[in-house]
């Protein structure tokens, strides 16, 4: 099985670097202290489960709308029960980074001792992260709200040995794959199969995992629209930093010395006209808003990252009364909403707004690039013989779709509640739904800032200026040295792809 020295300790916040690492095998490492909190949440439960006849959701009654009625006297039946019957989920299983990035999260999340789970769940969950092993978790069937509860009870069964999973990138079922990964299966009692669904994973790992692929779009069509400026000759005037400051808006001014000093050293041509076109002279403004809702974003992602979302949740007696003797009386269960997912499905929701009007900027520059008559003279389609060859005709056309998926995809889902099981979740955030469509949308902005790279790569080619800002001379030569000219034609799905590779890596200062 793969090996590998990176590692995450579940004492401390996570963060979406951490995150994206779960992908790949990784060491999960469960501390000294992770431990102590988990096995003091764990006694605590326990005494509070066959202490008194006070009910605990989940643990001592039934599940959503019927937990007004008796759950199931033994505990790993009562387990079994709370898997089962959520195995009703839909659709394409979902990305293998979403998923374990998913695992990773709830790992985190139990770890914090609140949750009363064994601490033998808390290291197999950790285990698996030192192998390829992902559940198969079909992609609908979860409204963001008691948590992503089918999508994870998907999770939770393949980590029982049961359904379907993923080892090396292979689907089997998961009881081979366990067996191959050297893994054993999740035994459980208590309340750790409730707590194992009971959350937003899903939803926030791939409002995480969207916000870093749409952050990095962000940093390269910043850098993309210098390039583009400084290669048709325009003047760097828009940037001006009293303009800006008088815009007032925090994004707009940062963004603009960003775009200062990427364009440092640039000479106007003098041809262009006294006012560019709103996709170049109004892109810090453009750009600066996004910038200032990206912000908003972090702080979501952040809380979401180090927040606890599960129910009921128990806190303990301070350390020396629980060494004591473990009195429940001296602690509290708590019955409440830590699993709703609303945060984050805002969150989604603004991010989707912003992939969007991303998306429409770099569109809008690659066509003004390709158009004659706005780019300075190039010819059509940055070809050098129009007509016998056809240039960037095919990626235009392509990113044109793009948009037009985004925008479909933009809808806000937040505000779209609809009242499920027996009314007891009367309303919801549609958090997962924001989430995974935030996702889907962030690879689209992804292949758009490719499309505009490889645009300016041709156009250079095709009789443009070189640059005379230095960073911008740096940004195309690696565009150069990665892609060739497009001549003769030839299929550009996998430069474009490569483009939107090479941008995601760069330096962002």
């Amino acid at each position: 099985m793969p090996t590998t020295t990176d590692s995450v300790l579940l004492t401390g916040p996570l963060d979406s670097a951490a995150l994206r690492r779960a992908a790949a095998p990784l060491t999960v490492h469960v501390d000294d202290e992770a431990r102590a909190r988990i096995d003091r949440g764990r006694r605590f439960f326990h005494a509070l489960r066959h202490g008194d006849d006070r009910p605990i959701y989940g643990a001592t009654t039934g599940f959503g709308a019927l937990a007004g009625y008796p759950g199931r006297a033994d505990e790993a039946d009562q387990c079994d029960n709370t898997l089962a019957h959520l195995g009703a989920g839909q659709g394409p299983d979902l990305p293998h980074e979403i998923t374990r990035a998913a695992l990773l999260l709830r790992t985190w999340s139990l770890a914090q001792g609140l949750s009363g789970v064994s601490a033998d769940v808390v290291d197999r969950l950790a285990a698996t992260f030192a192998t390829t092993f992902t559940p198969a978790v079909p992609r609908y069937g979860s409204v963001g709200a008691s948590g992503d509860l089918i999508p994870l009870a998907y999770a939770t069964q393949a980590l029982r040995g049961r359904g379907h999973a993923y080892l090396d990138g292979r689907r089997m079922p998961a009881a081979d794959a366990l067996t191959v990964a050297g893994l054993r299966p999740l035994v459980l009692g208590g309340r750790d199969a409730l707590a194992l669904v009971n959350g937003t994973s899903v939803t926030t790992a791939a409002t995480a995992l969207a916000h870093d692929r749409v952050r990095a779009a962000h940093r390269s069509l910043t850098a993309l629209t210098c390039l583009l400026t400084d290669l048709l000759g325009c003047d760097p005037g828009f940037l001006d930093a009293d303009l800006l400051r008088a815009y007032g808006h925090p994004g707009a001014i940062d963004v603009g010395a960003r775009m200062r000093r990427t364009l440092a050293g640039t000479t106007p041509s003098g041809t262009r006209p006294l006012q560019e076109p709103y996709s170049i002279r109004c892109a810090p403004q453009l750009l600066g808003a996004a910038e200032d809702a990206l912000r908003y974003v972090d702080g979501v992602v952040a809380a979401d990252l180090g927040g606890v979302s599960d129910n009921p949740l128990f806190f303990p007696a301070d350390a020396d009364a629980d060494a004591a003797g473990d009195r429940a009386g001296e602690g509290k269960a708590v019955h409440g909403g830590n699993f709703f997912g609303q945060p984050a499905a805002f969150a989604a929701d603004l991010l989707a707004s912003v992939t969007a009007q991303l998306g429409n900027l770099a569109e809008r520059q690659l066509d003004l690039l390709v158009d004659p008559a706005r780019n300075g003279g190039l010819p059509p389609m940055l070809t050098t013989t129009p007509g016998t060859q056809h240039g960037l005709q095919g990626v235009q056309l392509a990113t044109t779709a793009f948009v037009a998926e985004i925008r479909r995809a933009a809808t806000p889902a937040a505000m779209q509640s609809l009242p499920t099981n027996l009314h007891n979740q009367d309303v919801v955030p549609f958090g997962t739904q924001a989430a995974l469509r935030s996702y889907d949308t962030a690879e689209l902005l992804g292949l758009l800032c490719g499309s505009l790279a490889l645009g300016l790569r041709q156009a250079v080619h095709a009789g443009a200026r070189r640059p005379t800002a230095p960073r911008c001379g740096a940004l195309l030569d690696t565009l150069i040295d990665a892609i060739p000219p497009v001549e003769p034609d030839r299929p550009l799905d996998a430069d474009v792809r490569a483009a939107a590779r090479l941008l995601s890596t760069l330096d962002p200062s």
